[in-house]
């Protein structure tokens, strides 16, 4: 592996990424202008998730052969996906088809069985830090030094295990069963805990099968592994914002209820007015006698 390790297919996905954010922006503008409310940090959310991964397909970044390859690992399979997911892409997708078959058929794929069940935060986990375990624990990666079509599908799985793990986890966009935080806080400290495993074994020993250097292996494994913690945070933010909210709603909710039930019962207790114009034995203080 060279020390720019470029998957070879990097020109077309800028391009993709170009074009993609181009029909976000031009999507939200069009929101804004009948109406709607759509945050601009969503905006910049994405538009920064396309920065990140044209970056990390095709820009030149620093570094001996494995730590170039461990930082794009980290700007396409953990730090583009997440940008990608706060930006709530299919809410805006959603949002602005008009009622049509074209909608019902989003909404359909987003509410099928097989959506739900890929979305299921430790399937979603597997798919990600399995293919990462496969990658540096086996032939794979040796074998992607002299295949270039090999690379390019490996960096297409860490893109799509990092969508897929990060929409998993935050559940920003509608999606068919929307899972508990609890479940998701726990898969999300599973996989940071897998992750982290990884980076120190790499540490210690490079994949197999290949021959980097230990300075660069040691660089290689601190990227991936303090990188991973800081986006692995910023989920957990997310996820924390997420359950503080819902935690809020209730509460709220509760305190409705109580108050509720406790104006019923003081209902129930209060004395019954006299009918109007039966004889009232002891006027009110200070009124006129006779009234």
């Amino acid at each position: 592996m060279t020390a720019d390790s470029r998957p070879p297919f990097g020109a077309p996905a800028v391009t993709v990424c170009v074009l993609t954010c181009a029909v976000y922006l031009l999507s939200t503008a069009r929101l804004r202008r009948r109406g709607d409310s759509w945050p601009w940090l969503r905006d910049c959310a994405f538009a920064a998730g396309g920065a990140v991964l044209a970056w990390g397909l095709c820009g030149p970044l620093p570094g001996a052969p494995f730590s170039v390859h461990a930082l794009r690992h980290l700007l396409v399979g953990m730090a583009a996906p997440a940008l990608f997911v706060m930006a709530r892409p299919l809410t805006l997708t959603l949002r602005v088809l008009p009622p049509g078959r074209v909608r019902r058929g989003l909404l359909g794929v987003a509410h099928s069985a097989i959506a739900g069940w890929l979305l299921l935060p430790p399937v979603a986990a597997v798919v990600d830090i399995g293919g990462l375990w496969t990658l540096y624990r086996t032939g794979l990666m040796a074998a992607t030094h002299h295949d270039p079509a090999l690379s390019g599908l490996v960096h297409l799985h860490m893109l799509a295990g990092g969508l897929l793990l990060s929409f998993a986890i935050c559940q920003l966009d509608p999606v068919r069963r929307r899972r508990g935080p609890r479940s998701r806080a726990l898969t999300l400290l599973a996989t940071g805990t897998a992750h982290a495993v990884l980076a120190r074994g790499l540490y210690a020993a490079g994949p197999p099968d290949t021959a980097f250097a230990a300075s660069d292996l040691r660089a290689g494994a601190q990227i991936m592994y303090y990188g991973g913690d800081a986006v692995e945070l910023v989920l957990a933010s997310v996820l924390a914002a997420q359950w503080y909210a819902a935690t809020g709603r209730r509460h709220r909710r509760h305190g409705a209820r109580r108050g509720r039930a406790s104006a019923g019962r003081t209902g129930a207790a209060a004395p019954r007015r006299a009918p109007v114009g039966a004889e009232d034995p002891s006027p009110a203080r200070g009124a006129p006698s006779g009234l």
